[in-house]
């Protein structure tokens, strides 16, 4: 069966080129000229993988990004004009996989497509062994009057239910495992399913300060040279 891809762009020039392309190379393209667009054709059929111009008509594309990354773990490259560093930072901060300047080679976006499908393909299997881990039949960590509820992927602060994306959740749940132990950025790393695999110690970094955001910040302690470590008592 064929991937699907998502070209999102409003210069219909560049939709066609990128469509006949991929069409060449076995994809099922499907168009979208802006954000309303985008969600009409995401909404109505499975999409694999997404090519999203940042500088779209209404809302621009590292916002679709944000909203994208809340509902869904479509693959997301990104394709702007603009050869800026800040912006690759902010487009893969928002959920983005991939990041492309225009104008771009055919055969190297390619490439890049058939590396995040690939690594989207680990992720489902990486799934499955993060799914059997945190479903052993103690299903509840409580601590410092929170309590991460492992089969259904829930944190809650008393009556409150605190949002968690899939990476905070996995993140978060193996910290739990393993409280008042100092884990590497590289053993963070291997507790999630996060599907980039070229990822650097700024994702680890940045998923654990939207944590501290949201919960007790002082149940991350920062050990410098080593990694984090989980400060807070786990009721037996």
């Amino acid at each position: 069966m064929a991937y699907s891809v998502l070209v999102v762009d409003d210069e219909a020039v560049i939709r066609a080129r990128l469509k006949g392309y991929f069409e060449k190379e076995g994809y099922r393209v499907v168009e979208a000229a802006d954000g309303e667009q985008m969600w009409y054709e995401f909404n109505r059929q499975h999409i694999d993988l997404i090519m999203l111009d940042i500088n779209l008509p209404g809302i621009d594309g590292l916002s679709l990004t944000r909203e994208l990354r809340s509902r869904s773990h479509v693959g997301i490259i990104l394709v702007s004009g603009r050869d800026e560093s800040i912006d690759k930072i902010v487009g893969l901060e928002m959920g983005a996989d991939d990041y492309v300047t225009k104008p771009f080679e055919l055969r190297e976006l390619l490439v890049r497509v058939k590396n995040l499908l690939w690594r989207i393909s680990l992720v489902k299997q990486a799934e499955l062994a993060v799914a059997e881990e945190l479903s052993q039949p103690d299903d509840v960590i409580s601590f410092e009057g929170y309590q991460l509820e492992l089969n259904s992927r829930k944190l809650r602060h008393g009556d409150a239910l605190i949002k968690l994306t899939k990476a905070e959740f996995e993140l978060l749940a193996a910290f739990a495992l393993h409280p008042q132990q100092v884990l590497s950025r590289e053993r963070l790393m291997q507790q999630t399913s996060h599907r980039n695999l070229d990822v650097n110690d700024r994702t680890i970094d940045v998923i654990i300060r939207r944590l501290r955001n949201k919960l007790d910040t002082e149940l991350f302690v920062t050990i410098h040279g080593e990694g984090y470590l989980f400060a807070a008592k786990v009721d037996d």
